[in-house]
Parts: structure tokens; sequence; C-alpha cells
């Protein structure tokens, strides 16, 4: 369900940027009559597209791990254009119209921020060198889960946040695991660039351990 409103969110997020150019584009051009014929023709595919804007954002939020403070001044940022876009192509104010799409568009820009802030954490420590390879790798396993996975599936493995699996109930083998933790799927990052070889084939042979708690 995550992964569908993800997708539902940054096509929504397009449309919206996209009408949002349009209408100032034609305010900043003084193309006011093709304005209001522009806005005219829209006004039922606008409020569709604002009111999914709004509530596919507010789901995310509320289903989504690692929220750093950018995303918080990104909320306020979009909710502070929608007065001044508002306000701006009722008066036909060229500032007010530019200002609220440049907080639509940095709104945009704090959201990757957020992305790449949430993945910004510490390398996992090396394990202790007196230990069997066995016992190292487990060790290994668990500490890379508990820094990169925890937020997100949680302890035991069925948290379900930002669109993550259930590991408990999880069919997939332990190549297929790799090669998802190595390149990503929808909102799961690729950890390819953050974790070699054998830390991925760690932390998925830990996983594999949840399915037998």
């Amino acid at each position: 369900m995550y992964t569908g409103f993800l997708h539902t969110h940054k096509l929504v997020v397009i449309l919206f940027l996209l009408i949002y150019v349009i209408k100032t584009a034609l305010l900043l051009f003084d193309k006011t009559e093709l304005l209001e014929k522009f806005t005219k023709k829209i006004k039922v595919p606008e409020i569709v597209i604002s009111t999914l804007f709004l509530l596919t954002g507010v789901y995310m939020l509320f289903n989504t791990a690692n929220i750093t403070i950018f995303m918080y001044v990104k909320i306020f940022l979009v909710f502070a254009s929608i007065p001044l876009a508002v306000v701006g192509f009722k008066k036909k104010n060229k500032l007010l119209a530019a200002l609220s799409l440049t907080l639509i568009v940095l709104s945009y820009g704090l959201a990757e921020i957020n992305k790449k802030q949430a993945l910004k954490q510490m390398t996992p420590s090396a394990p202790s060198a007196t230990k069997t390879e066995a016992a190292q790798t487990a060790i290994s396993g668990k500490t890379i889960y508990t820094q990169y996975c925890i937020s997100c599936h949680g302890e035991a493995g069925d948290l379900g946040l930002s669109g993550a699996k259930n590991l408990k109930i999880s069919t997939l083998s332990l190549n297929e695991k790799i090669d998802l933790i190595t390149n990503g799927k929808n909102a799961m990052a690729a950890y390819s660039s953050i974790l070699d070889s054998t830390q991925i084939k760690a932390v998925a042979e830990y996983t594999e351990t949840l399915q037998r708690k």
C-alpha cells in the first residue's frame, strides 16, 4: 500500500508543479486572458490533484521512518504556499504567485534532502577478532540491521514503516534478499554504496533468523 501511495504522491506532485508553473508563467507574462481560460478549464482536475497531493502526503508522513527536520520544514512551506497562491492568482499579484511557486519548489528539494539525511548513518563497527567466523557474521549482521534497517522493519522485522515488508513471513531466498539490499526497490534505498558485499550478506543472513523468532 505504501508503494502505491508513494508513486501516486510523486505523480500528483509533478502535475501540481506543472500546473503552478504554467499559471505563474502566464501571469508573469501578462497573459491574463489565457490564464483565466486555463484556470477555468483545469478547475476540477486541479482540485483533485491538490487533494491527492495533501492526502498522500499526510499518509506518507505518518507511515514513514527516518523523518528529519527537513520534512517538517517542507510541510510548513507547502501550507504557506497555498494561501499565497490563492491570493496571488486571485488578485493577479505576480510577486505572491512567484513566491508561492518558489516555496513549492523548495519543499520538493527539501524532501530529497530528507531522503539523503535519513541514509547518513555511522558505519557499522567491525566485530571482535576473538569471535569465531560464524559468531562474527551474526554479530555484524545484527549490528548492521540495527543501524540501517530497524527504523523501517522494526526489531522483530514486522514494523512495516516506509513500505517495509514483513521479514518474519518473507519467502525470498538468501540471494534474492542480497540482491534487494544491494540494489534497493521502490521506497527502499540501494545499500551498495554504503555497505560492502560481506556486510550485505551478513545482514541478509540475519534477517533469516527473524523468521524463526
